[in-house]
């Protein structure tokens, strides 16, 4: 039985009179994709290896020769159990440094000791009462802050960082490996002055080199009126200061706004609940209402109904803006529960009856209706109607 020769060129994805240059890319393209780095998948990581070996042999004049002559220069590698994979060991990274880093010359060269530093988050507990106004009030911190001895530099006085001699400065070190590509150069960041390019011979006493320390400190915060739970004041420059002596973070305050006994915010709108009595609801009146701002007079017009909503202009929460700035406010929404007594005296059910009676809502005067007028059992029977 004659045996096939593997298609090296189509396993690539390029034609047969493709230049090295194209083959090159051809593969770094497959092997962004496949490599056991990038995707875990079983099918992925053997496409991968053919892909490797295809390169393998396409990439050395020779091989490719035997290819263009019909045979396969990698079949006896195939017949002890299929393709070896030339670049076990190696990461995408390497791979990738293989073709346009380390082994072009390149670094990357040391990091600066000098980072930013991270935002830090606090939690400041707040009324419904202080949402409304605003609040300034004084917050303790617990943030690194800039090493008042050394200044940042994490230096003891009178020193100052040397060159690393484990890397020469460069930050990293360099591993050479051999490949089919020839001598492949990876690096590393520095395990010495871990990628710096120098080290601290003799470090702050006070930081430890850090350039910088813990501190509990006081600041001031200030609220706008009109916050809300979970709404973050953002503080610029308060928040952590960083390693050597970095440009210190933003410091978060995150309010928490505690429930009101009364009121339930809904955005900037707030919402009530007025209970009266049912001889009120009828009659009318004018009662009194304790607001945000004071108490007011509410006007109940008479035959005021249960679930009626009253809604007063302008006294809900200001309407904060993402600028800091307040526009208006919103309003104040009173939901009326007209209030059925479950208890009565003799007399007070007399009265009752005594009124039913007079507006024809008495039990013979509610039996004798026709279902289209607006007795109390003809709108119970409509309703089951429907």
């Amino acid at each position: 039985m004659t045996k096939v020769a593997r298609d090296y060129y189509g396993i690539l994805g390029v034609q047969r009179n493709a230049g090295a240059d194209e083959i090159k890319r051809a593969y770094r393209k497959l092997a962004r994709e496949l490599h056991p780095d990038v995707n875990p998948d079983e099918a992925a990581q053997q496409r991968f290896k053919e892909v490797t070996a295809a390169y393998e042999v396409l990439s050395d004049p020779q091989k490719r020769k035997i290819v263009d002559m019909g045979g396969d220069p990698l079949e006896n590698a195939a017949a002890g159990g299929g393709m070896r994979d030339p670049f076990a060991g190696f990461g995408l990274g390497d791979i990738m440094d293989a073709f346009f880093g380390a082994a072009g010359g390149g670094t990357r060269g040391p990091r600066s000791r000098v980072q930013p530093g991270a935002d830090a988050l606090i939690r400041m507990r707040l009324t419904l009462e202080e949402c409304l106004t605003g609040v300034s009030r004084e917050l303790t911190v617990d943030t690194a802050i800039l090493c008042e001895l050394c200044r940042g530099s994490g230096c003891a006085e009178g020193t100052s960082p040397e060159v690393c001699e484990t890397c020469g400065g460069r930050g990293e070190i360099q591993a050479v490996q051999r490949s089919f590509l020839g001598q492949v150069v990876t690096a590393r960041p520095c395990p010495v002055c871990r990628g710096l390019g120098e080290v601290i011979p003799d470090p702050c006493r006070q930081c430890a080199g850090d350039g910088r320390v813990r501190s509990r400190r006081t600041i001031v915060a200030k609220v706008p009126p009109g916050v809300a739970d979970g709404m973050r004041v953002r503080l610029s420059g308060q928040g952590e200061v960083g390693p050597g002596g970095g440009p210190a973070g933003d410091l978060y305050v995150e309010v928490e706004e505690q429930p009101h006994q009364t009121f339930e915010r809904s955005g900037a709108d707030l919402h009530c609940t007025l209970r009266v009595p049912m001889t009120t609801a009828a009659l009318g009146a004018v009662l009194p209402l304790e607001t945000l701002d004071g108490v007011e007079e509410l006007e109940l017009e008479p035959g005021i109904q249960h679930g009626a909503e009253l809604v007063l202009s302008g006294r809900g929460m200001p309407k904060l803006r993402q600028s800091g700035r307040v526009d208006g406010r919103g309003d104040l929404h009173v939901h009326v529960d007209v209030e059925v007594p479950t208890r009565l005296d003799a007399r007070q059910q007399e009265l009752l009856r005594e009124l039913a009676t007079l507006r024809g809502e008495d039990e013979g005067g509610l039996a004798t209706t026709n279902g289209k007028g607006g007795g109390f059992f003809s709108r119970m029977r409509s309703h089951r109607s429907r």
